[in-house]
């Protein structure tokens, strides 16, 4: 039997109780953010070319995994002293019974449906439909498992618009999951580039085994020239920085599809890349959960 615990803290807190957590003898100790799912969750996120200001939100959830065994109040009390006083609170404790939990992970990781042919499928599973278009893909560190919304989007457009012979560039690819698509559907050459190293490792390891060849590169790093389609699901404010940058790169008839955008957010998102380059008109195509998946042709 295991134990876990959740203590709030502030920003300053999160990162230095949790590895003095784990000196102090807790199995696990994840960070999260406390506003999540609400009107006050924050991204964190670094812009191209920088790593991100903060490593932890406002607010902070730290979510503690010990033994049985342990005293949690001990715990608290040793991995608190010299950081910060008084000892922070336990908000709550429960006990977790034993179970398989690799199994139970993998039960979080079905295989995800995308539009009429494409499937995300994780390599523990078997693809459910042998005609299928299949992207193998686990649950890994570089964002990208098909599952949330934004992912979602931009992979249905991808199977309904297949670029087949195509150039096109995933800017922000995270695991490589739309690159991979891309190369799947029938691209060309599949460029993706991401300023976290780890992100890169990750892609071109899930491009070698999807048998889909692509070039995996820091931005700075990137080719010249222009592609036949450019793809960016990242979030609203990177994706007005980069403006200018992702416009060039869109060839004479190419296509541009941004993701990453609230709804609420996509005429800031619209008028930003209409002042700079009105020949790439943007609209939405489709949403999904309160997200919006922005496209456009050069004329």
């Amino acid at each position: 039997m295991l134990r876990e615990l959740e203590i709030m803290v502030d920003a300053i807190l999160a990162e230095p109780l949790s590895d003095a957590l784990l000196a102090a003898g807790a199995l696990s100790v994840s960070v999260q953010d406390a506003a999540a799912d609400s009107e006050s969750e924050e991204p964190l996120f670094g812009e191209p070319g920088m790593l991100p200001t903060r490593l932890a939100w406002r607010r902070n959830r730290l979510v503690v995994l010990i033994e049985a065994a342990t005293d949690p109040a001990s715990l608290v009390t040793n991995a608190a002293t010299g950081i910060v006083e008084p000892t922070p609170c336990i908000e709550s404790i429960r006990t977790i019974a034993d179970e398989d939990w690799v199994r139970k992970t993998q039960a979080q990781f079905p295989p995800t449906r995308i539009g009429a042919r494409l499937w995300i499928v994780p390599s523990w599973h078997a693809p459910p439909d042998p005609d299928a278009v299949v992207i193998r893909l686990d649950p890994g560190v570089a964002f990208g498992t098909g599952t949330h919304p934004t992912t979602q989007l931009m992979l249905q457009w991808l199977d309904a618009h297949p670029p087949r012979g195509l150039r096109v560039l995933d800017y922000g690819c995270g695991s490589g999951i739309l690159a991979i698509a891309a190369a799947k559907l029938g691209a060309t050459h599949v460029v993706g580039t991401d300023v976290d190293e780890h992100a890169l490792a990750a892609a071109r390891a899930n491009a070698a085994a999807n048998l889909a060849p692509g070039d995996y590169t820091a931005p700075d790093c990137l080719p010249s020239g222009a592609f036949d389609l450019v793809l960016a699901n990242i979030l609203t404010n990177p994706l007005k920085l980069l403006a200018p940058l992702l416009l060039e790169r869109v060839a004479s008839g190419g296509a541009l599809v941004l993701s990453g955008v609230l709804e609420r957010q996509a005429d800031e998102v619209k008028a930003t890349y209409t002042g700079c380059d009105a020949r790439v008109p943007l609209s939405p195509w489709r949403t999904s959960d309160g997200w919006v998946c922005l496209s456009g042709t050069r004329g």
